[in-house]
């Protein structure tokens, strides 16, 4: 038998649908939280490792940049009680996808670039997303800021750019040049 269709039965049934989704998605968020932010965790100490010679022992703060709104990670790596080099996790908000970069930039105790590695992007397959690949990335291994203009050719800088994701490369360039001040700031990465 079949309910007449009223307007206190419909406004029922949807308040009733509404619930049992509401209750399914805050059940599937709390079972990915976890999971998704050891997942970061672990990209994150990936990057490290990746950017800084080897340490023992790890000493990570926050740091909010004059030139930007989110803070950059400072993790400085400890061999023996002595500081081997010092990996910024810095940023920037102009690539051309509008999805933040996110990279991981390791300098020695002297300011010069030991690696990067990109943590976070969403830029053009097969274009920006070359920021990765050792061609691009490369080129700023042994640098040091100081003496190496960070940024494209193009504007007037010492890095070769992605050709056809200038945009990208600049903002690569951004979030080094980011991380480099920053570094400079705190004496070399120490507080």
């Amino acid at each position: 038998m079949a309910k007449e269709s009223t307007f206190t039965n419909m406004v029922i049934t949807l308040f009733v649908i509404a619930l049992v989704a509401s209750l399914a998605l805050g059940g599937v968020y709390q079972l990915t939280k976890e999971p998704i932010r050891l997942a970061k965790k672990a990209k994150a100490e990936a990057a490290i490792k990746a950017v800084i010679p080897d340490f023992d022992s790890l000493n990570t703060f926050r740091v909010l940049p004059e030139n930007g709104k989110d803070s950059l990670v400072f993790n400085q790596g400890f061999k023996n009680g002595e500081l081997i080099g010092t990996a910024i996790g810095s940023y920037s908000n102009n690539g051309y996808d509008p999805t933040q970069i996110q990279i991981m930039v390791g300098f020695l105790p002297d300011g010069t670039i030991e690696n990067t590695a990109v943590v976070q992007q969403k830029e053009t397959p097969g274009l920006g997303t070359k920021m990765a690949e050792p061609a691009f990335k490369d080129q700023f291994m042994g640098k040091n800021p100081k003496d190496f203009k960070m940024e494209v050719k193009n504007d007037g800088g010492d890095v070769d750019a992605i050709t056809a994701a200038t945009i990208t490369s600049r903002a690569f360039c951004e979030a080094v040049q980011r991380a480099y001040n920053s570094y400079i700031e705190k004496e070399g990465g120490t507080k």
